[in-house]
Formats: structure tokens, C-alpha cells, sequence
């Protein structure tokens, strides 16, 4: 049987050794630099879909846009959060968040649509909610064991973003039977 058995007097020591390095111990298995270069594009996914979702919540207009709107502003909220907990990841990784709008579309992994219609909006965040979904899952099995922190919270952030998609799933089938009941 493999016993886990840590020598603590050298962990103290590397510990003092590199104080400045904050979070990133001699521990820590992955490509740092990558880590901070992938983090910076969830967060400029993350930031993107926060302004498409408040677009939709402030041009949401019909008989059923204020109940999606509301969901469109929780949405946005729950984004801006995402890309808060990324920036903060960023900074414990000794990296800098990227927040320069110049190259902000292009380092998204969603695209920033806007819509005329309600349904329309609905489908292009719940595309934009399975673009995340898939490269969420794509990072969290990058990660693997070599970055256990980031791969947490990405999990935990692909988790709201798999209820996203749901959420945006039932209304547009929702509205999709009001369409079809009044003859629309």
C-alpha cells in the first residue's frame, strides 16, 4: 500500500523559498503561461456574453419579453460574476487579466450577436451557451490534475453554463407553443 507521506520540514522551506509566487507552488503540474493564456480567453468569453446578454435584456420587446429579459439580466449577472472569479484566478496565477477591448471578439470563444427578434436572441445566447459548454469541457479535461483549482472552477462555472443552455432551451420552446397556439 502507497502511504501519502509529505516531508512538511521541505514544503516549509520551498514555501518561504518563493513567497512571491503566492498560489503557483513547486507543486503545481501545468503550463502556468497557458493556464493565463487560455483563463484570459474564458474571460473575454465571459465578458462577451455578459454584453450580449444585457444587449437582449435592454431590446427585449413582445408580448413575453419581460419574463426574458429578467432572464436575460440573471443571466448577465451570473456572467459578470464567472469573469470576475477568471480575472481573480488569473492574478493568484502571478498573471494579468486581460481586459483591453482592442482584440476582446477575437479572444472570445463566443461571438457577440445582436437580434431583432426575442427568438432570435434567445438562439444566439444558447448557441453561445453551447460554444462554452464545449470548450468548458475541453479545459477541464486539459487541465486534468496538473491545475485542480482552475479545473474546479471552470467546473463549476460550466455547470451554470449547462443550466444556461437549459433555461434558454425551455423558453424558446415555450415560445415556440405560444407561437403555435395564437397562430404566429
Amino acid at each position: 500500500m502507497n502511504t501519502f507521506k509529505a516531508d512538511i520540514e521541505e514544503i516549509r522551506r520551498r514555501a518561504r523559498e518563493k513567497m512571491e509566487d503566492g498560489a503557483v507552488t513547486a507543486s503545481y503540474g501545468a503550463d502556468r503561461e497557458k493556464v493565463i493564456e487560455v483563463l484570459n480567453e474564458v474571460l473575454a468569453t465571459e465578458i462577451v456574453c455578459t454584453l450580449r446578454y444585457k444587449n437582449h435584456y435592454y431590446m427585449a420587446q413582445g408580448i413575453h419579453a419581460q419574463a426574458v429579459a429578467a432572464e436575460f439580466l440573471e443571466h448577465a449577472n451570473q456572467e459578470q460574476g464567472h469573469a470576475d472569479m477568471v480575472a481573480k484566478r488569473i492574478t493568484e496565477l502571478n498573471g494579468r487579466p486581460n481586459y483591453n477591448p482592442d482584440g476582446l471578439a477575437t479572444r472570445s470563444h463566443a461571438q457577440y450577436e445582436e437580434a431583432d427578434t426575442l427568438e432570435e436572441m434567445i438562439r444566439e445566447d444558447l448557441i453561445a451557451e453551447r460554444i462554452a459548454i464545449s470548450t468548458y469541457s475541453e479545459i477541464v479535461r486539459w487541465l486534468g490534475n496538473d491545475d485542480v483549482t482552475t479545473r474546479r472552477m471552470i467546473e463549476e462555472i460550466l455547470a451554470v453554463e449547462e443550466e444556461h443552455a437549459d433555461d434558454l432551451a425551455n423558453i424558446l420552446g415555450h415560445l415556440g407553443r405560444a407561437h403555435a397556439s395564437t397562430g404566429h
